[in-house]
């Protein structure tokens, strides 16, 4: 996951909060770091979407191959 398919990933599930979300919200999986901080620091973005999806309670369907655009069409 690019940092970019991260943020598009957050904004599509967390809309208006996710901005508070990922400043806010301490994730224990990655040391009670905000997802910010945790970026800041250089964890893969993948781990902290995922960390973020659990403290969260984001479903699992919903977790896995977000934030990537659609392909072209040809």
């Amino acid at each position: 996951m690019r940092r970019s398919e991260f943020e598009r990933a957050v904004a599509d599930e967390f809309g208006a909060q996710s901005v508070a979300l990922l400043s806010d919200l301490t994730l224990q999986p990655l040391g009670n770091r905000t997802a910010r901080e945790a970026l800041a620091d250089g964890e893969a973005p993948r781990s902290v979407w995922l960390a973020l999806c659990a403290e969260a309670d984001v479903p699992a369907a919903r977790r896995y191959g977000v934030g990537r655009l659609d392909p072209r069409e040809r």
